[in-house]
């Protein structure tokens, strides 16, 4: 992820140095764009046995070209409280599904959903001509990575069989490809002061447990699956192209 950010920020950086001077209210032009979006999704397929609805926080770096075609790259970190899978923890619980630490007291184990995706994406806008030409409805597709996994918090840290080595052998640690349809409205303001971006994404990860042993099911996973994330999203955009000095004349 980190070397995704670096990337993503040196592309932004050189495209806005790159990028000549230009009026948006007059024609389409060849612009940049960085878009910081929140997105509510709902889980589908494998992942709605295994997760409940989920939030999203993604970055995005995007293009759009004077023919209205767009494409881009961008990472996004999946968060959810929502975790269903039952029985993990059945081969070191007692009867009654309570799990005595070391100190003699029930543990307190906190469960969570946590995920990222990467991909690169590519599209078309459609403009609307209004209030510029490059805003508009805008459809893409994308292709890239999804990784998802239960979180497992143990408040005091009191189980020796929950240590963060042991802990791999229960989280589900799930990865595998992932493809996106988005389709949404695209405005960028003439003044530069309000630029946004809401839609709906669609996105299916091909995906399969990458741990070699699962310790509650006593075996590997090697089940495939078929992840499936759908929702609304909105976003802030910052354009990045270069705003044409007003003109002044002398007599």
């Amino acid at each position: 992820m980190k070397k995704v950010f670096f990337l993503s920020s040196f592309v932004v950086f050189t495209s806005f140095n790159l990028s000549a001077q230009v009026s948006i209210k007059d024609s389409s032009i060849y612009t940049p764009f960085v878009g910081f979006s929140y997105g509510y999704q709902i889980a589908d397929g494998d992942m709605a046995i295994r997760f409940g609805n989920n939030s999203s926080l993604q970055l995005n770096v995007d293009f759009k070209t004077k023919k209205y075609w767009t494409f881009g790259v961008n990472g996004s970190f999946i968060f959810g409280n929502n975790v269903k899978e039952t029985g993990l923890f059945d081969s070191i619980s007692d009867p009654d599904g309570s799990i005595v630490g070391q100190n003699g007291e029930f543990a307190d184990i906190r469960l969570y959903e946590r995920g990222f995706t990467i991909s690169v994406t590519g599209g078309r806008m459609f403009s609307f001509k209004k209030p510029n030409p490059n805003s508009g409805v805008v459809i893409n597709i994308g292709l890239g990575f999804i990784q998802h996994r239960i979180r497992i918090e143990t408040i005091g840290n009191t189980v020796p069989q929950l240590s963060t080595e042991y802990k791999k052998g229960y989280d589900r640690l799930t990865n595998g490809l992932l493809l996106s349809e988005n389709i949404g409205y695209l405005y960028l303001s003439n003044n530069r002061l309000l630029n946004f971006y809401f839609g709906f994404e669609c996105m299916q990860g091909f995906t399969q447990n990458r741990r070699s042993y699962d310790y509650d099911l006593m075996k590997q996973d090697i089940q495939k699956r078929l992840d499936i994330l759908y929702g609304g999203k909105v976003a802030w955009i910052l354009p990045l192209y270069k705003k044409a000095p007003k003109e002044f004349y002398t007599y």
